[in-house]
């Protein structure tokens, strides 16, 4: 198999000043390609430091993708590295100096002289296109690796990859077919109680089970080889049964999503009501589109249930919308939730059972259960479900 890298560069990902994004898409991009990676490092802005690391890593890796350090300032030396490595001078590429200064002119700006240095690249190496940005990549050989360099702009990134690099990969490379990876996302069950529920499960040769814990959410991936598709699909159904009432959505489509898309089908427009989550239930259904007459964000206040359960039957009706949803203020870690739909209003109280997560995490938990309320009354469930660590204490339906 192949062993792949990447090497991510800078003093500001080094140090943690930023989150590296490219790296978690790369990873996961390069995975679903059939070509997954086996090492991800990273180097800060030092000259030697960037040699050594491209010397050592080409002698172990086939192919090592290194990503950032093509700009036009002091700090940006992978050109001048991957040359030193290389034990060659750099050399002026005329036609990506051209269309440098086509880039800026064509959105009337006059180019620096610092981005010169942009177009530079090692004498042997291969100029691979940027079709979005100043910093042209470019592809070199150093020991058994090839090695190619691409600039740190996520957008940049992504368009290099996809469009220059892995069809080189798939030319240069006799690549593995893309595995098999199926996903379900669940809600209110704990990382531990799933594994030991699907433990005993026997599953076919080179199959895994993984989990991916990100509060409140856990997902559960079985991944495997392409020849092993069917065997995963035939045993897909047990895994949903044991993950049972918790599952939200199957793939990867979001919970926000697979909402936005059902509300917009059955032509169900909502009106949202927030105290504790914040904005939070708004924010996620507006980014899919979301059919949204009126979304507000009211200061907390003590209510019971019933007062809750009338206030948003009350934002329905005055609102014309077809489903008014709220989340009311947090009061002695209890809180409640009301759907009011045309047939009536369902209401839970609940109350948190820990006190050990920060206030963002229990917002964050309450958005999604109350997207969760929702995504039952539309497929036709009772609203209220085991929660984990939140325990329903009272419900109530006015009709």
């Amino acid at each position: 198999m192949l062993k792949v890298e990447m090497l991510s560069t800078g003093d500001e990902v080094l140090h943690g000043q930023i989150v590296d994004t490219n790296a978690a898409w790369l990873a996961d991009y390069f995975f679903n390609q059939g070509v997954p990676l086996s090492r991800r490092n990273t180097v800060g802005d030092k000259l030697e430091d960037l040699v050594a690391v491209l010397r050592e890593r080409s002698q172990h890796a086939d192919i090592l993708i290194v990503n950032g350090g093509l700009g036009p300032t002091s700090d940006d030396l992978s050109a001048e590295a991957a040359a030193q490595a290389l034990g060659e001078e750099l050399v002026l590429h005329e036609e990506w100096l051209e269309h440098m200064a086509r880039f800026f002119s064509e959105r009337g700006r006059v180019m620096a002289p610092s981005n010169r240095k942009q177009a530079l690249i090692p004498a042997s190496s291969e100029m691979i296109d940027n079709p979005v940005g100043t910093a042209c990549g470019f592809a070199i050989t150093l020991n058994r690796c090839r090695i190619f360099f691409t600039p740190g702009v996520p957008s940049e990134f992504k368009q290099m990859v996809q469009q220059e690099i892995l069809p080189r990969l798939q030319q240069q490379f006799s690549l593995p077919s893309a595995p098999v990876c199926l996903r379900l996302t669940t809600f209110g069950r704990s990382e531990s109680d799933l594994a030991q529920s699907l433990d005993g499960l026997s599953l076919p040769p080179d199959v895994v089970i993984g989990y991916r814990s990100s509060m409140p959410i856990i997902e559960l991936k079985l991944t495997g080889p392409g020849e092993q598709r069917a065997a995963m699909e035939a045993l897909w159904p047990e895994i949903r049964k044991v993950a049972g009432e918790s599952v939200i959505f199957d793939g990867t489509e979001g919970l926000p999503a697979q909402i936005a898309r059902n509300l917009n089908e059955r032509q169900l427009s909502l009106t949202l009501s927030e105290q504790f989550t914040g904005g939070l239930l708004a924010l996620q259904l507006s980014r899919e589109s979301a059919p949204l007459l009126a979304s507000e964000v009211v200061p907390a206040q003590q209510e019971t249930l019933t007062q809750t359960a009338h206030w948003t039957a009350e934002r329905r009706i005055n609102h014309f919308a077809g489903l008014a949803l709220a989340v009311s203020g947090l009061e002695e870690d209890h809180l409640n939730f009301a759907l009011s739909t045309p047939e009536g209003t369902h209401a839970l109280r609940v109350k948190f059972n820990t006190t050990r997560h920060s206030v963002q995490v229990r917002q964050e938990v309450c958005a999604m259960m109350a997207l969760n309320i929702l995504r039952r009354w539309l497929n036709g469930k009772d609203i209220a479900s085991d929660h984990g660590w939140i325990n329903v204490v009272e419900s109530l339906f006015i009709e």
